[in-house]
């Protein structure tokens, strides 16, 4: 019963954004966040200045169900505030640190991809040389010694071991980032700005 309400809430927070995005012709898809105040956007637990604190989980949140529902590779974020909460010289600081935040996530996750990317590369050239080296020893030498015999059953194993877990690290799991990665950009590079209600 639980996880139904759960559903439904969640079904009626996506009908609400559908219903609040309009996409314009240059592909610019509009979400608009009802807030209480500015504090809804940052964490209950970080008491530094807002140019520095932390940004709330069910912001995030939200914000990733409202970009991922949505086509669009630009948005507007509009944030509702009531005129009563609203602060307009705090604004300029909370739009920076948002941006912040988002450049800072892209980038950090763009590098582990990128990181990961480089470690399969490797990987898998160094399965291709200890293979070519196990197939140098196999033909050249003939098993003529226990050594060389030695090497090539050590070889022939650890080339496809790093052959193949290098593969799976380029074709796989450098992609798995990529829709944090999408989302990170996209409100890195969207335009944010607050109304009163």
């Amino acid at each position: 019963m639980k996880e139904e309400a759960e559903k439904e809430a969640e079904k009626a927070v996506e009908k609400q954004a559908e219903e609040d995005a309009a996409v314009n012709e240059d592909d610019t898809a509009e979400i608009r966040f009802n807030i209480n105040g500015y504090n809804t956007l940052f964490s209950d637990f970080d008491a530094r200045p807002l140019a520095q604190r932390g940004l709330s989980e069910d912001f995030l949140g939200e914000a990733r169900r409202a970009v991922a529902a949505r086509p669009a590779d630009k948005f507007n974020f509009v944030f509702l505030i009531p005129r009563s909460k609203r602060k307009v010289k705090d604004e300029a600081a909370i739009k920076d640190r948002l941006k912040k935040h988002f450049k800072k996530h892209f980038n950090m996750l763009e590098g582990d991809k990128n990181k990961v990317l480089r470690k399969g590369i490797s990987f898998t050239i160094s399965g291709v040389l200890l293979m070519f080296l196990a197939t140098y020893l196999l033909f050249r030498f003939q098993s003529q010694d226990i050594f060389t015999s030695f090497l090539t059953v050590l070889l022939e194993p650890a080339g496809w071991f790093l052959f193949w877990e290098g593969l799976d690290l380029i074709i796989f799991e450098s992609k798995k980032p990529n829709p944090n990665i999408d989302f990170n950009k996209k409100m890195s590079e969207a335009k944010m700005e607050f109304v009163s209600e």
